[in-house]
């Protein structure tokens, strides 16, 4: 019986780095911040406009030395306002939301917007915890797939609007191809 335990556990392992490996490399968003750096896999599937737009602009520089804004420990750090004041965007316009029925657990990448559902630009959040609550709201494009504990570091505001002072910052982000 443990050899068949050992057996189906291998497996299994094989099969998970097999899926791994398949992801194509354009999904696979680099953000380096002091900390070290996350791998995130970008859901073309799930939100195909909000996944062309942030590779568009991490490949373009748009997010290098960007702060995280907001981070509310045990619900999310938001990031990709050049400003780091939580109002600005890049110069495309808005995106059409593209809600799906992907939970907002922890490690989930989605779009930050204003009142108006269509209202999407550059800014997005990790999710530290799970948050059901956002879940049909937002627009999930991706989800952590090595590094979590380098976000998990990032400086923490204050306040119930989880400003931070002096705040971390991704140093670069990129696709890896």
């Amino acid at each position: 019986m443990k050899k068949i335990i050992t057996f189906l556990t291998v497996i299994l392992l094989n099969m998970t780095n097999l899926q791994a490996k398949n992801i194509d490399p354009k999904n696979i968003l680099v953000i380096e911040t002091k900390y070290g750096k996350t791998e995130f896999e970008l859901l073309p599937n799930l939100a195909p406009n909000h996944v062309e737009r942030i590779r568009t602009l991490a490949n373009e520089g748009f997010y290098d030395d960007v702060v995280f804004h907001r981070v509310i420990d045990g619900f999310m750090a938001q990031t990709g306002d050049p400003t780091g004041t939580g109002t600005g965007g890049s110069k495309l316009p808005d995106l059409k939301a593209e809600f799906s029925d992907e939970p907002h657990i922890r490690g989930v990448l989605s779009m930050a917007r204003a009142m108006n559902p269509h209202s999407a630009n550059s800014q997005f959040f990790i999710m530290l915890d799970n948050s059901p609550h956002l879940d049909g709201q937002y627009s999930v494009f991706g989800r952590v797939i090595k590094g979590m504990e380098f976000i998990d570091k990032i400086k923490k505001g204050g306040g119930a609007n989880g400003m931070v002072s002096n705040p971390d910052k991704m140093i670069k982000v990129r696709t890896i191809k």
